[in-house]
């Protein structure tokens, strides 16, 4: 079976994500960097700005939840992009090119002890002053201290940020404990940078979680694979050494390391942790292996199809990579407002503390006190980093179900999905065809029929006959001599002296066999969605044989959980109009059309389109290419083992299940509900604490628990998509 999405530049241009994405052009390469400080719209912003203009850089791709900048450039291009991001202070790590197939680095842990300290010396700091107890310098050498333990990563940032002409949130917040010790105000500013680094810490560990999201999917395959020796022994080995060709023993109860193709023994393997499938599937000498899976039953050997960095499951985590890197609607939404939103809250932050005053309206001080708060409770921090901690928590909660979603743009857009196009042959039905019906029209040897008949079929190729010679299988089989195809019409062959044909309903008309009884019996099986030939001698019909091809057993389900769903369902199929209408009424769904070639198929979605339904696509074969690339969304059946569409379907099914369509639209409806809560819950607390602040009611150590209070509820609002 041919799987779909072969789709063609053009069209893939077409449907492109608006972020720049690192490809390199001829002549360029492609390198990953890993940068441990980059995790803010704000870090990207500067080394975009740094590595603009510098010769021989191409496209830059920014994954800052991972962490990687993926920069297109010429050969020499790279001896300056490094030594420009260090002199923002960052520090690159040139990563390399397999990190794709194995996990990526977890960062230093920092010891917790200089944040308890620096929490004990602001607690004393505040005691001091509260209690009166010692002298006034002794106050502000504690809150010295403490800001200097936990603070210089905060300052060190934000001076970099500020001398880059950029206002991130340690920008704001040094300003705001600086503002604070200027003004006296000593443990407070002190107990400011102790929760923040506090808050800083917890959000850390929370984003994590969200950070290695896929690092469940990089531990599936084992590290060490069982390979045979040359002198046939056996022997572990680091997978990395495994070559394509090489023999694999796997035992029951092993994962299995590496694609490869079962040449001995027979098992039970769980795939669910490529495909999804919720039951063991039977394996057996030429069946596929997928590295990651589970070895249950028996002893497996295998013929190694892929290296390590080439096997599905690595092909699915870098999509899933690639996937983390393109920003979806609602966050290039966010990351425009708050380009705007920091800038502006900044301004308002310096009339708040110089026009009041300068108008009469209360002391300097006062007001100097509350511009300091506005500036840390306004921080977009909990906005820009609520998006992509949703949009990441469910690409891979889709990609632990099999489900592999090529872009947040796609999981947004799933929720909108209003009309389904389905394939029939592959999607819809096993692709497969089946002896359904054997009609005798004359008298005679019944047996003999049935032998000729398959005697001719086993000397084609075609599906139907394929079908017929399989329900044929261990039947003595008759010689056949001046065998000859006729295209578009049969074959025909001589058996025993006889002159015999096997072919359609043209081919009758075409020998002037055919009768009006003989049309009713053609037309009645035709309509039940069956394919008949006739077995003939130069004289009359002998027999009818009716071919079908068989629905899967998720097919009428998913299509009526997408109808509860309100997704409208319609089948496009190569196949004559009786047996689209008849599949289509077995399966359920509401619309169908036969006899369409690829051009037609892009025509129907294209009208759909104008009359402005979001059209989603389903297909497996080269011919749904233009239609599926036309269409909103294009779904890739049984994308598992095939490079062509896990690479560009816009959803891949890495099974032949369309259950996970239905399962996909939820996914895209319950992400965009919590990326609408996120957005409500970050802007409504901070409007109700600036409110507070501007009539005075807000202290600074509130703003703090406002703005990293608000960032941590919506990560863990963003990371229960994970438990989906």
């Amino acid at each position: 079976m041919s799987h779909c999405c072969d789709h063609s530049p053009a069209c893939r241009t077409a449907r492109a994500s608006h972020d720049p994405v690192a490809a390199p052009h001829a002549g360029q390469l492609s390198t990953r960097i890993r940068i441990e400080q980059m995790d803010c719209p704000t870090e990207e912003r500067l080394i975009r700005d740094a590595l603009a203009g510098l010769p021989g850089v191409g496209a830059l791709q920014f994954n800052l939840l991972q962490r990687v900048l993926t920069v297109a450039h010429e050969a020499d291009a790279l001896a300056r992009v490094l030594p420009a991001i260090r002199a923002l202070g960052f520090t690159p790590q040139v990563q390399d090119e397999t990190v794709a197939a194995t996990p990526a680095p977890l960062a230093a842990r920092r010891p917790w002890w200089p944040l308890a300290l620096s929490g004990a010396l602001a607690g004393a700091a505040e005691i001091a002053h509260f209690a009166s107890l010692g002298p006034h310098w002794l106050v502000a050498v504690l809150a010295v201290a403490a800001i200097g333990l936990c603070g210089l990563g905060t300052y060190q940032k934000g001076w970099i940020a500020l001398k880059n002409r950029k206002l991130n949130i340690n920008a704001l917040m040094s300003i705001a404990v600086t503002g604070a010790v200027l003004i006296g105000q000593w443990p407070e500013a002190a107990m400011v940078m102790v929760l923040f680094a506090l808050a800083e810490r917890i959000e850390a560990g929370s984003l994590e979680r969200a950070r290695n999201a896929i690092r469940g999917l990089m531990d599936l395959a084992p590290p060490r694979a069982t390979v045979r020796q040359a002198d046939g022994s056996w022997r572990e080995v680091d997978v990395q050494a495994v070559r394509v060709g090489d023999l694999l023993r796997v035992r029951p109860g092993e994962r299995i390391a590496l694609d490869g193709e079962v040449i001995g023994g027979s098992s039970t393997v769980d795939q669910a942790p490529i495909t999804g499938e919720s039951l063991p599937v039977d394996k057996g000498v030429g069946d596929p292996l997928f590295a990651g899976t589970i070895n249950q039953a028996g002893a497996l050997e295998l013929r190694v199809t892929a290296a390590a960095r080439d096997t599905t499951l690595a092909r699915i985590i870098h999509a899933v990579e690639q996937a983390q890197g393109a920003r979806a609607p609602t966050q290039r939404f966010v990351d425009r407002f708050a380009r705007i939103y920091t800038p502006a809250v900044f301004a308002l932050a310096l009339a708040v503390a110089v026009l009041p005053p300068l108008f009469g309206a209360g002391a300097w001080l006062e007001w100097i006190y509350r511009a300091l708060v506005l500036l840390v409770v306004a921080c977009p921090c909990a906005l820009v980093i609520s998006t992509p901690v949703t949009i990441v928590s469910g690409l891979a909660a889709a990609a632990r179900k099999g489900i592999l979603i090529k872009g947040g743009v796609h999981l947004e857009n799933g929720r909108q999905l209003a009309l389904l196009a389905l394939d029939k042959t592959g999607t819809l039905t096993h692709g497969r065809p089946v002896r359904t019906d054997s009609l005798g029209l004359v008298g005679g040897d019944e047996a003999l029929h049935e032998a000729w008949a398959a005697s001719l079929a086993a000397r084609s190729d075609h599906p139907v006959s394929r079908a017929l010679a399989a329900h044929a299988e261990g039947r003595a089989l008759r010689e056949v001599d001046e065998f000859e195809a006729l295209p578009g019409r049969g074959i025909r062959g001589r058996i025993d002296g006889v002159r015999l044909y096997l072919g359609n309903h043209g081919l009758l008309e075409q020998l002037g066999l055919c009768s009006p009884e003989l049309e009713a019996q053609l037309q009645a099986l035709e309509r039940q969605g069956k394919s008949v030939v006739a077995l003939c001698d130069e004289r009359r019909a002998l027999r009818l044989f009716a071919v079908a091809d068989t629905l899967r057993r998720s097919s009428r389900e998913a299509v009526a959980e997408l109808h509860a769903l309100g997704v409208r369902t319609c089948m496009l199929s190569g196949d004559n109009a009786h047996t689209a209408v008849a599949i289509a009424a077995q399966v359920g769904i509401d619309e169908a059309y036969g006899d369409l070639l690829p051009a037609d198929k892009l025509a129907w979605v294209e009208a759909r389109q104008a009359q402005g339904d979001v059209v989603g696509m389903v297909g497996d074969g080269i011919n749904d290419a233009p239609a599926l690339a036309r269409a909103q969304i294009g779904f890739a059946m049984g994308a598992a083992g095939t490079d062509t569409a896990i690479e560009t379907a816009d959803v891949a099914l890495m099974d032949d299940d369309l259950r996970k369509i239905p399962a996909f639209v939820r996914l895209s409806r319950h992400t965009a509900a919590i990326l609408k809560q996120n957005i409500g819950l970050a802007l409504g607390i901070k409007a109700l604490f600036l409110a507070l602040t501007l009539t005075g009611e807000a202290s600074m150590w509130m703003a703090v628990f406002a703005d990293m209070g608000v960032s941590l509820l919506v990560v863990f609002n963003g990371l229960r998509l994970l438990r989906k």
